[in-house]
């Protein structure tokens, strides 16, 4: 179980992603998702290690709004699968006896889409096409909410994120975790990694040359 420590180190490494997450917000807004940039944050206390990994739908399954097929529902529960297996991903240092404890992986593709009805707009409009001009105001108000459901599908940005929890037997042997998250996941082109350890606080990037990080 994660003490006290690692619980505060856990809510940094929360809360720069949180961070990381809200500079890039504005630019999110205006389709400027991060494509091909995963995030990793490792927090570190005693024999405790926790890793978050935060990634883009279309890093993962190509896509980042709901499935619209059986492929696509598909595409997200192997993915899903994958990640619920951390040792495919990535390994840290055999000498530091890491061992996952417990893991949770989500993903929010979908989410926010249920309630989008094209037809029923359109088929409002033309059954009340001659009523009076109350009706003709519903009937705008309507297909503005319509417009804007078209726009909030738009600017959904649906990722994936994983937590995991291991406990080591030699943590201070803990020197490096190497990933083939390039290998599983094609469509990434880094990994943004922030760390906190006993020994202080790390950051780098990892890309297909270069897939190994160090604390």
């Amino acid at each position: 179980m994660l003490n006290k420590n690692m619980l505060a180190l856990s809510a940094i490494a929360l809360g720069m992603a949180s961070t990381a997450s809200a500079d890039h917000d504005e630019h999110r807004q205006h389709d400027a998702h991060q494509h091909g940039v995963v995030e990793w944050h490792i927090a570190q206390d005693g024999d405790e290690l926790l890793a978050e990994i935060t990634a883009p739908g279309s890093d993962v399954v190509g896509f980042e709004h709901a499935p619209e097929n059986a492929a696509q529902k598909a595409a997200i529960e192997k993915a899903m699968t994958t990640l619920a297996k951390p040792g495919a991903l990535f390994a840290i240092n055999a000498e530091a006896g890491c061992e996952l404890e417990s893991h949770t992986v989500s993903n929010t593709l979908g989410k926010g889409n249920g309630d989008h009805h094209d037809h029923d707009h359109h088929a409002h409009e033309e059954g009340h096409h001659d009523e009076h001009d109350d009706h003709e105001h519903h009937e705008e108000h309507a297909h503005h909410d319509h417009d804007h459901d078209d726009h909030d599908k738009k600017m959904l940005h649906g990722e994936f994120s994983a937590q995991y929890t291991f406990h080591c037997q030699s943590p201070d042997s803990l020197k490096t975790v190497s990933t083939n998250w390039f290998e599983v996941f094609g469509n990434t082109e880094k990994i943004s990694v922030q760390a906190i350890t006993d020994k202080g606080v790390v950051a780098g990037k990892l890309v297909p040359a270069s897939n190994t990080f160090r604390f």
